[in-house]
């Protein structure tokens, strides 16, 4: 039996392209809404509200700028933290969207040990997870993978990093791409994960679309299954090239994209 979900997009991978673009492009690909941008110079929450709602797109979920909750360098955390506290007011002015949280992309290492920025990254957390609290909003712990963040990188560090949190309004974000390099059995993740999975992310193993690559998406739909996932299911495809963090990379990188997003959309919408 297919299961209906609701199924959004990350506005990060169009580039530069203004949100009533995009928007208006996935209006046009029959998408649901998307995980927004946190990019808290760009556009106002209400701003933002008005052009998604013209397009009859929901804010499933926001992508937070690459800052660095764990850094030994108090100055450096404390102004991590700001940009959160502010993201969490963003958030609450577009209805309350699930709030994304991670390691800061590119730092691969600790810079004092480990142990100290892991405990740093929990602190802040907490620290955040109090002002969501206020506000009536949640949290989704990202799991990255090793090339990318050096923190929190599987389902079953990020389990025991949420209890080390203790907080109820915090949960956990699985990736497939990241899950294809860091997870020997990424459907069994999903169900270590269970009932605080509260956002979960595709690409393929090559992070194009979805049978493009060699992940067993059947698997993980059967996962999420089991675990009555009720989440939104939100793709994060990227166009082929060099330079995996800038989006757009060509001329071509926006044909890539849709071409992506059409074939992920057709394959969900048939499993």
């Amino acid at each position: 039996m297919t299961i209906e979900r609701q199924l959004g997009v990350c506005t990060w991978t169009f580039g530069d392209m203004q949100l009533a673009e995009i928007s208006a492009n996935l209006q046009r690909l029959n998408y649901d809404g998307v995980e927004l941008m946190g990019n808290l110079n760009r556009w106002a929450a209400a701003e933002a509200t008005s052009i998604l709602k013209d397009h009859n797109l929901q804010v499933f979920s926001l992508t937070p700028d690459n800052v660095d909750l764990a850094h030994p360098d108090g100055t450096v955390r404390a102004q991590a933290v700001d940009y959160y506290l502010r993201l969490l007011d963003f958030a609450a002015g577009l209805g309350r969207p699930l709030v994304s949280c991670h390691g800061f992309v590119g730092r691969v290492r600790a810079v004092s040990t480990q142990a100290e920025e892991y405990s740093l990254f929990v602190s802040a957390v907490q620290q955040i997870a109090q002002r969501a609290e206020a506000l009536n909003l949640q949290l989704v712990i990202e799991v990255l993978n090793r090339y990318e963040a050096h923190l929190v990188n599987n389902a079953a560090q990020a389990v025991q990093f949420v209890d080390d949190v203790g907080a109820d309004n915090v949960g956990i974000l699985l990736d497939a791409y990241h899950m294809n390099i860091e997870e020997s059995n990424p459907a069994n993740a999903l169900r270590q994960a269970g009932k605080r999975l509260w956002l979960y992310h595709v690409a393929d193993s090559n992070r194009e679309g979805i049978g493009r690559g060699h992940t067993n998406f059947a698997a993980q739909m059967t996962a999420l299954s089991d675990i009555a996932y009720q989440g939104p299911v939100i793709i994060e495809c990227t166009a082929p090239g060099p330079n995996p963090f800038t989006p757009i990379k060509d001329e071509n990188s926006l044909t890539w994209l849709e071409t992506y997003l059409q074939e992920s959309l057709a394959w969900l919408k048939n499993h």
